[in-house]
């Protein structure tokens, strides 16, 4: 499965991409969070306050529910702001 960091998420890991392989009771995206949280004091930190992350899986949107295969591509980032440009 391939990990996707960005923003802070990137800068709190160490990295912006890595290949993991969780163990078979991670089948939500929620439950990869949890997993990946353990991997080091970074991944801690960036998953320290899950109101500012969002996910997308295989480039959709993905609530923490969302259940996952082992070949999906995961994404984490912050909430994305948007406005009208003017």
């Amino acid at each position: 499965m391939k990990v996707l960091y960005f923003a802070f998420l990137r800068d709190r890991t160490g990295t912006g991409e890595e290949t993991v392989n969780p163990p078979p009771e991670v089948r939500t995206v929620g439950e990869l969070v949890a997993w990946l949280s353990t991997r080091s004091q970074g991944h801690a930190r960036a998953f320290a306050e899950m109101a500012a992350v969002r996910a997308a899986v295989n480039q959709e949107y993905a609530r923490m529910d969302r259940v996952l295969g082992p070949d999906d591509e995961v994404a984490f980032f912050p909430p994305v702001t948007g406005g009208s440009g003017r």
